[in-house]
């Protein structure tokens, strides 16, 4: 015993500690561990891509980001104001946002082998919107040539619609003067009578034009006839829909329509677009009080997202929903 003693005492820079210091060292060691164990991690980002404050896309997506950071304790979503569509689907490609709405129109027709975009549901079907003064001279779309016409902002799926229609109804080119103008401004610039008409797409009812209409006379343009030729040069995506009376207290008109999916960065991981997935069907309710075309989705018509595929998360989630 004392042998070994003199053995560990004679090896330099050893000491033998003694028992308080034994406790100390152990107490420390575990207090560290425990701190590394239980450090809180960062929240998942979700930034969602939407549009213009007065449009659907930004309502719906400010509702839908509160809803994942009330019930998604590790999530921080935000929204991102832009042009919509085309933007949008730029952000997400490019990984500046996470989630992000877009007309099906903007897309490309095929699928990518790989994509960096997938889907998590079609929401609703933008309606496109040929608006101008109620007195004025504009009741067709024919009646455009030559005018001041505002397409839409730079980037947003209205002017890939409007630059479409205005092709297959022979005013491309030249044939109206266009600006490119979101939806506020360019309902400012048919107050002030700067442009003569404007085209926005959107789900009804897109509140800057309600506004607008409440505070003066407006006319909506009937686009029915242009359905067709636009399906036969551009594909299948558009469809007709009306605008009744009682959406804006003007008169009803028919027009085209084209399918608005909810998409998504194709890296991010299954189980957090599986809990988005879930939370988006299942607060419908909520949603639609923040915008009436929230309320029209369904599990059964969300899955068609053609040409897009739904992400894994999601594709999950609605199998075990069974649609």
């Amino acid at each position: 015993m004392h042998r070994v003693s003199r053995i560990l005492s004679s090896r330099p820079g050893r000491h033998r500690p003694g028992t308080a210091a034994l406790l100390a060292m152990l107490l420390t060691a575990t207090l560290s561990t425990a701190g590394c164990r239980d450090a809180p991690t960062e929240p998942t980002t979700i930034r969602i891509a939407t549009g213009g404050p007065t449009a659907v896309y930004y309502a719906f997506g400010q509702s839908l980001a509160a809803i994942l950071n009330r019930e998604l304790p590790d999530v921080r979503a935000s929204v991102v104001i832009t042009a919509a569509s085309a933007e949008n689907v730029r952000l997400i490609e490019s990984g500046r946002a996470e989630l992000g709405f877009t007309q099906a129109d903007v897309l490309p027709t095929t699928t990518a082998e790989n994509p960096s975009v997938e889907a998590i549901a079609r929401v609703y079907d933008d309606q496109l919107h040929l608006v101008t003064t109620g007195g004025g001279p504009i009741r067709t779309i024919a009646d455009l040539r030559g005018r001041r016409v505002s397409v839409g902002a730079a980037g947003s799926g209205t002017e890939v619609t409007a630059t479409r229609l205005l092709e297959v109804a022979n005013l491309g080119g030249d044939g109206v003067q266009r600006l490119r103008l979101g939806l506020d401004a360019s309902v400012s610039a048919l107050r002030s009578g700067a442009i003569d008409a404007f085209f926005f797409s959107g789900g009804l009812p897109v509140r800057g034009i309600t506004e607008l209409a409440w505070r003066s006379a407006t006319r909506i343009v009937d686009l029915s006839e242009w359905t067709e030729p636009l399906r036969s040069r551009y594909g299948q995506v558009y469809v007709s829909r009306d605008i009744p009376r009682s959406v804006y207290g003007v008169d009803a008109v028919t027009t085209v329509a084209d399918p608005n999916y909810l998409v998504v960065r194709a890296d991010l991981p299954e189980q957090l677009v599986r809990d988005v997935t879930r939370l988006l069907m299942e607060r419908r309710a909520e949603l639609a009080l923040a915008h009436p075309a929230a309320g029209r989705m369904s599990p059964r018509s969300a899955i068609v997202t053609a040409p897009l595929p739904l992400h894994p998360g999601a594709a999950a989630w609605y199998r075990a929903a069974k649609p």
